[in-house]
């Protein structure tokens, strides 16, 4: 006859042994983000399929200008991103954001070339986290044009440093999430604020002590600009920071071409298997293999030191199981379409 004792030591061994397989068997979930949203508007209605929470609301304020709430995802601090969706060259930016209640309320101003705000379709998202547990690399910042932060996230809990270079231009760091580079993983820049500006990624690098993002800021004449804006890193990761679970997300720099391997990721087959391919002047169209479950988003960053501009022509469909974001659509400060440098990322809910 077993021992009291001994039954309880056999039990708790089995339930410690049954503890780890579950652990090694399953992949663990990622605490961040706090809160998080996205929404895909056609111009006219919500499309569900881009839609997160299912009940995300988007009402034209003005011409050009847009209230989104997130239901039930009120939560101070975090940022947003937005890419215009228009068969022209339009442009949209944050104006503010924060939590209503338990909800969250985020403004959106959309424009056309020469800083007139002009009404167009778009995919937002809101993110918020704390604490550790990123999937991945993964951090943001929400900014003044002083470098003085607003808002930030880094996974390894380290604090992110904002840095002037000069007028519209700054150094956007961040410590201890570093990789051994030259280029890894993703970045997308969002411009806030109530006059027409556009914020896009200069360069970025990769080194072990550090993640770097240089950020340029334009106005609508093409000039730099200062200006307040969010950006975000993710190094396989979703763009809200989570990841396994969500299974699906990937990202691609288009330099152009292709940047390097690194920049090129799928969550379901690795690094270097998302393609580009041209479809017309200013035109590209991107595929994420096995990553097309909805709900998701797409956002776009135009790339490189001159005041181009992209976003999407249309919004991405779904075939099967694949993604096709067709297309990814830049443009010169006139408007011309115009072949240029962009970052692409997608996330799933799923």
């Amino acid at each position: 006859m077993l021992r009291p004792t001994r039954v309880l030591s056999t039990l708790v061994g089995i339930v410690a042994m049954l503890g780890t397989l579950l652990v090694a068997g399953t992949p663990s979930q990622a605490a961040v983000p706090n809160r998080f949203g996205f929404v895909l508007w056609n111009g006219a209605a919500v499309v569900p399929g881009g839609t997160y929470p299912a009940a995300t609301t988007v009402v034209p304020l003005a011409v050009g200008r847009y209230q989104v709430t997130f239901p039930g995802q009120g939560f101070s601090g975090g940022v947003v991103h937005v890419t215009a969706i228009s068969n022209g060259p339009r442009w949209c930016q944050a104006e503010a954001w924060g939590p209503s209640g338990a909800n969250e309320i985020a403004i959106i101003r959309c424009y056309r070339v020469g800083g007139v705000p002009d009404n167009s379709g778009f995919s937002a998202i809101f993110t918020t986290s704390s604490g550790p547990g990123a999937s991945g690399p993964y951090g943001y910042v929400d900014t003044q044009p002083t470098g003085v932060i607003i808002s930030q996230y880094n996974a390894s809990g380290a604090g992110n440093l904002v840095t002037p270079l000069g007028v519209g231009q700054w150094s956007v760091k961040f410590p201890n999430i570093g990789s051994g580079g030259p280029i890894d993983g993703s970045a997308q820049v969002t411009a806030v604020g109530t006059v027409g500006t556009r914020c896009k990624i200069r360069n970025w690098t990769s080194i072990p002590a550090q993640q770097e993002v240089i950020v340029f800021c334009f106005n609508s004449a093409g000039a730099l600009v200062n200006s307040r804006f969010t950006v975000s890193y993710q190094q396989k990761a979703s763009l809200y920071g989570a990841g396994f679970p969500p299974q699906k997300f990937g990202y691609l720099w288009n330099a152009p071409p292709v940047g390097p391997a690194f920049t090129n990721f799928n969550s379901v087959l690795g690094y270097s298997a998302n393609t580009l391919i041209s479809a017309g002047p200013g035109l590209s169209l991107v595929t994420f293999r096995q990553i097309g479950f909805a709900p998701l988003t797409v956002q776009v960053t135009a790339a490189g030191s001159n005041s181009n501009f992209c976003g999407l022509n249309f919004p991405w469909t779904i075939a099967g199981v694949d993604l096709y974001v067709r297309d990814v659509s830049c443009y010169t400060n006139a408007g011309a379409a115009v072949n240029t440098g962009f970052t692409v990322s997608a996330s799933s809910r799923v």
